[in-house]
């Protein structure tokens, strides 16, 4: 962000940041219209309409970095205890699209 004085500076994106928003920030904008409602576009306010009160957050674990049977059992016993989510961890050069043992990934 650029130092200076009181006025507005630019974020990374160079777009203008007030130093701090107030009611007249509003001014001439209804929320309403540009928010939405929960569970309908934009999704500004979430995704479904009742958010988290009608059913709890999802439970994610992550796991990975075993052999295939140990992932896999790891996965079945989250799964038996309660987990509603899973994220899988990957070595880099599978998350990039290469073969672990190609040249390209060695080292990782």
């Amino acid at each position: 962000m650029e130092r200076g004085g009181g006025g507005a500076r630019s974020g990374e994106s160079g777009l203008p940041v007030e130093p701090v928003y107030g009611p007249a920030a509003l001014a001439g904008w209804d929320p309403a219209e540009r928010l939405g409602e929960p569970g309908a576009y934009p999704f500004t306010r979430g995704v479904y309409p009742t958010m988290y009160t009608g059913r709890p957050w999802t439970m994610r674990q992550y796991a990975g970095f075993g052999t295939a049977a140990e992932s896999n059992a790891r996965y079945r016993q989250l799964i038996a205890h309660g987990t509603t989510g899973l994220s899988v961890a990957f070595d880099l050069p599978t998350q990039m699209g290469h073969d672990s043992d190609a040249p390209l990934a060695h080292g990782e």
